[in-house]
């Protein structure tokens, strides 16, 4: 074989080597790279998207070791040095197959003006490929419920010194939601609203608006000429969603035809408003309201109706509940933090124990009828300005406040879920009913 014959076969080589090796096996990723027509050299994280409902507000940097570094924003109380960032709910977009690590920075949170970190050890992290929320319809005949399971699953977090936490994920696709717990966004209490509205047991009134201008609503469930009268409010902190999902929960079972709703309803209706703080939700900040109030403070005082307008809606529709003889008979704000309980606060007033005898009562019936096993606030717990502390103090109605463990339920041995705190919402009824019997057999109050 001469020189010519050598470069010949080079070349025939050089040109059918292509073809081979497009024919061999590829890699899935690739191949599913090459489906979807993504360059091989496509990064493995292009952009953080938080253009969407109750995205956090945040900056990011890239390491170059592939770290990616995500700064949440704070959100301000006035006149304070208070301020907080604990919510996180953003989408990753990237390579599919491509494992990211990231690390979330600014949890260092000031408290009632003391330094507290928003995570620790104990905090984790919620995944979803389409951010998709559970949902419920009811068709147009008759009263039932079919849901729609959400996507979101839990992913552990590794809790770093300075107060940081460190995520690591997988892109199966070309995106993913990142949160920290299943999102419950305006979108889907329009869906419970349209869900519920036009029901004969449901009334929807619009009490006020936010700074903002979003419409607050209370929803009455039950029949108003019932013997007591029960308040739920949830959502006044804008990262705390587990009260939305317990209030559709129980919303939901009260509308059901069985025995247990309708003997529930005979005695006791109930009110709720079901998202205080909708400005926060929808830009995705963590606790105050847009012009840096906390909701579930200063109630010791008459609410400011410039600066903390869902408030001040609330109270007005409050006292003409009073005045038009309808006074209400409990309320409970609705709350998650890192430990959950019951919190029972002591102003100085007249008939202090008869309130605490109510709720230890109240308490035994959530470890009843609920998963509830967390206990309740010391013997000497006091909480001022705080709603529940208020609407005792101020309008003598018994009234508490529920926190719900953000990172575990102990009386289910899981995380938390949205179906969970929807089960929950569902066993309230009997919570309710069996304490407004007792209420009577204690007291003999026939209101």
């Amino acid at each position: 074989m001469n020189a010519i014959h050598v470069a010949l076969l080079m070349l025939m080589l050089t040109v059918a080597m292509p073809a081979a090796l497009a024919d061999s096996p590829r890699p899935p990723v690739a191949a599913a790279n090459a489906a979807e027509g993504i360059a091989p050299g496509r990064p493995a994280l292009e952009f953080i998207n938080t253009g969407f409902e109750n995205a956090s507000p945040l900056q990011w940097e890239t390491d170059a070791d592939g770290t990616v570094h995500v700064r949440l924003l704070y959100d301000y109380e006035r006149n304070s040095p208070n301020r907080a960032a604990g919510h996180w709910h953003f989408q990753l977009q990237g390579r599919p197959g491509s494992d990211l690590t990231l690390v979330l920075h600014d949890f260092d949170n000031i408290y009632n003006g003391k330094p507290g970190a928003a995570v620790s050890k104990k905090s984790i992290c919620y995944v979803s490929p389409d951010g998709r929320a559970p949902s419920g319809r009811a068709p147009s005949a008759g009263w039932s419920r079919s849901v729609v399971g959400g996507s979101w699953k839990v992913v552990p977090a590794e809790f770093l010194a300075g107060n940081l936490l460190r995520v690591r994920v997988y892109l199966d696709g070309p995106s993913l939601y990142l949160a920290r717990l299943e999102p419950y966004r305006l979108a889907d209490l329009e869906r419970l609203l349209s869900e519920i509205r036009g029901h004969r047991l449901v009334q929807i009134d619009t009490i006020g608006k936010t700074v903002e201008g979003r419409p607050l609503e209370i929803v009455r469930v039950g029949d108003p000429k019932a013997p007591y009268r029960v308040l739920l409010r949830a959502r006044a902190h804008a990262w705390e969603p587990g009260g939305n999902w317990v209030v559709q929960g129980l919303i939901r079972s009260l509308l059901e035809d069985d025995e247990t709703s309708r003997k529930c309803l005979k005695r006791y209706c109930l009110y709720v408003l079901p998202m205080a703080n909708k400005d926060g939700v929808a830009r995705g900040l963590t606790r105050f309201n847009m012009l840096g109030r906390d909701l579930n403070r200063d109630w010791d005082r008459p609410a400011d109706p410039k600066l903390a307008p869902e408030n001040h809606a609330l109270e007005t529709w409050i006292r003409r509940m009073t005045e038009q003889g309808k006074p209400l008979h409990f309320a409970m704000d609705l709350h998650n933090d890192e430990g959950g309980g019951l919190h029972i606060s002591r102003p100085p007033i007249e008939n202090l124990q008869r309130h605490l005898d109510r709720m230890k009562r109240f308490e035994q019936l959530l470890r009843k009828h609920t998963w509830f096993t967390e206990g309740s606030s010391g013997s000497k717990f006091r909480n001022p300005g705080t709603i529940g502390e208020g609407l005792l103090e101020r309008y003598g109605i018994d009234a508490c406040i529920l926190e719900f463990n953000c990172n575990w339920i102990a009386g289910l041995k899981q995380h938390p879920s949205a179906s969970a705190w929807e089960q929950f919402g569902r066993q309230l009824r009997l919570v309710y009913f069996d304490y407004f019997d007792e209420v009577d057999a204690a007291s003999g109050d026939a209101r």
